[in-house]
């Protein structure tokens, strides 16, 4: 059963939505770091497990595979019985695998632990985006999406600073450990404190629409070509680093820091700016995407620490910055009483460039044994995003094309949707 506010007063339902962004971005953050453990633990891990070079790749590949599962049903979940619950139990199902994982005794046991956690720690993100849709109006969708994708930033950085000293300290197994513990104990205060906003009465848009909205699917596919540049940074960076340029584990997570850290600060400011010009989103997320695949290209040509920490900011805000804005089109193409599911569809398929990209990049790196070459095939996702996301007609483009058809039916009333 939905449990919806009811008719809140302005000053409350105010104080309310800052309450309800908060927790959205806690949430993301959580599962972020558990997504993120997996980069700077995997060496350690790998070597417990029995697991090869490239084949660290299948347990990141594991992991999205439930991952894009799980976004499409939380969306839909979500639009139905509740965005609160969805996301509670997202987090605290996750959270439970993480300790899980933390225990495996074998790589079979470990992917198919990795491909649960990635299946419960999807669906918060539908259910996040859903939430602050119908709390924050469309003027002001780009700062709060700027907040709250912050969490994906944020999660990168508390797992490349805490999870190299960790296995220090202890070993990697303590880092799962901690984070499912976390994950848990952050769900249950969702659950209490969280509430769904009941939409106004109004005929609910046929799903199917989805399915067939053109925009839609290219905004998804804008997300795949950035998410493979930015997930296979955050999967590979540590590794190649390490192997490929010989630089100290602990320093390596130091620099995937730096690049999570640029983003983190770049989302709300990218988020706030858009959103008081007023001119839309779809163009200065090209310029993003265009911006990080040369970043990834120089980047794949450093050799040096200190050359890798100066390039890690520009990098970061590269990876990080196009998500706000690609997610914050979303309800407006789709309304906001199928927001979870278009977010939830749109996310899935943006997310098939995380499931692909480890896999790909560790077999081009152990067939070529060329550091360069691995950021080269990083570099090609957003290339392919920023192409996809030209063609994107934005909610505000259609609304005009649509008042114009009204004013001048003879002219314009046969313009393609």
């Amino acid at each position: 059963m939905n449990d919806y506010s009811a008719s809140p007063s302005a000053g409350s339902r105010s104080a309310r939505r800052w309450v309800v962004l908060l927790l959205c971005w806690a949430s993301l953050t959580m599962t972020s770091v558990d997504r993120s453990t997996w980069g700077p633990a995997s060496l350690q891990a790998g070597e417990a497990l029995g697991v090869s070079l490239a084949g660290l790749g299948a347990f990141a590949t594991a992991y999205y595979v439930g991952y894009v599962l799980s976004n499409i049903g939380g969306g839909l979940l979500g639009d139905r019985i509740g965005s609160r619950v969805v996301l509670s139990g997202s987090l605290f199902t996750a959270g439970g695998f993480m300790i899980v994982f933390g225990s495996v005794p074998s790589a079979g046991a470990g992917i198919a632990v990795q491909a649960l956690i990635g299946l419960c720690a999807g669906a918060d993100f539908a259910a996040g985006v859903k939430l602050i849709a119908s709390w924050f109006g469309e003027r002001e969708r780009g700062l709060a999406m700027g907040v709250f994708t912050m969490a994906s930033s944020l999660g990168t950085m508390i797992a490349n600073a805490l999870v190299p000293r960790l296995i220090q300290w202890y070993d990697w197994r303590a880092s799962y450990h901690l984070f499912g513990i976390v994950s848990m104990g952050l769900a249950l205060v969702c659950l209490t404190l969280l509430r769904d906003r009941r939409e106004p009465a109004a005929a609910r848009p046929p799903l199917r629409g989805l399915v067939r909205d053109r925009n839609l699917l290219l905004i998804g596919l804008a997300g795949f070509g950035g998410l493979w540049g930015t997930y296979g940074f955050v999967t590979w960076s540590n590794t190649l680093m390490v192997t490929g340029r010989g630089i100290d584990p602990v320093a390596a997570g130091t620099v995937v820091v730096v690049f999570a850290a640029a983003g983190a600060v770049g989302k709300p400011v990218i988020g706030l700016a858009t959103d008081l010009a007023g001119r839309g989103r779809k163009r200065p997320a090209v310029a993003v995407l265009v911006a990080f695949a040369v970043c990834l290209l120089l980047f794949g040509g450093m050799e040096t620490e200190t050359a890798f920490l100066v390039m890690a900011g520009f990098a970061g805000l590269g990876a990080y910055l196009y998500s706000p804005l690609l997610i914050a089109m979303v309800p407006g193409l789709s309304g906001t009483a199928l927001a979870g599911s278009a977010a939830g569809v749109t996310n899935a398929l943006a997310q098939l460039g995380s499931v692909t990209v480890p896999v790909v990049v560790g077999a081009v790196y152990q067939s070529t044994g060329s550091f360069s070459a691995a950021f080269a095939t990083l570099a090609a996702g957003p290339v392919a995003g920023a192409v996809a996301l030209t063609f994107v007609r934005e909610a505000h483009v259609r609304a005009a094309a649509g008042d114009e058809a009204r004013r001048t039916p003879g002219r314009a009333r046969f313009r393609r949707p």
